[in-house]
């Protein structure tokens, strides 16, 4: 029986948790370490961050360290990772998946050459979907600001192509409206790839992991 897994996606900004809506309005949540040891007591199944101001800087390889020594479950990161190295040094910090988003379009032989060198399942390819004005859905890039003039499926299908294990789906348009998933998104990218897909942006209520379309 298929089971629901429960994957907190936590937006990071400097040295706070911050919430947004449609990718923009950050309100800051509080302190990162305080926030973890909470869902540790929830006993989730993972816990991915995303850091949002790492674009220019890179990741906060020794932050990043202590969140990674109060987690009990899995914790995945994703924020400025653009070269093979950056992926290492997380992992050698305790990160036991990479979170690959801008990086993916810039310079997709990373992906490939990621997991190549540390297996597919440690490596994620993000994205991040808008709705076009005519329907369907674009890639967007660069925390929502860049359209990519790919469509979500074909950018899907290219990840799982170039290694990537895990596909997370972000709902530009579902960010923090707490209204339930995009649906018509899940199911046009899991039909198209094999790989499992983690679908983020929209959920108010415990009946939102239930829904189906």
């Amino acid at each position: 029986m298929r089971r629901t897994r429960v994957i907190p996606v936590l937006l990071l900004s400097e040295r706070g948790f911050y919430k947004t809506r449609k990718f923009s309005d950050p309100k800051y949540l509080g302190d990162p370490i305080n926030i973890l040891r909470i869902f540790n007591d929830k006993e989730v199944d993972e816990i991915c961050v995303l850091d949002i101001s790492a674009t220019e800087r890179g990741p906060q390889m020794d932050y990043l360290g202590e969140f990674a020594s109060e987690c009990f479950m899995p914790l995945a990161y994703g924020g400025g990772i653009t070269k093979v190295g950056q992926i290492s040094d997380l992992f050698k910090n305790g990160i036991e998946k990479c979170v690959i988003n801008t990086a993916f379009i810039d310079d997709p032989d990373l992906v490939k050459k990621a997991a190549a060198e540390f297996g597919s399942q440690s490596i994620v390819v993000s994205i991040d979907a808008k709705i076009k004005f005519f329907g369907g859905h674009e890639h967007f890039v660069h925390g929502g600001r860049r359209g990519t003039k790919k469509s979500v499926r074909e950018s899907a299908l290219r990840a799982e192509d170039f290694g990537a294990g895990e596909i997370l789906l972000n709902s530009i348009d579902r960010d923090g409206m707490m209204g339930g998933y995009d649906l018509e998104l899940a199911e046009e990218v899991c039909a198209a790839v094999s790989v499992p897909v983690i679908l983020c942006g929209g959920a108010g209520s415990i009946e939102d992991f239930k829904e189906k379309k």
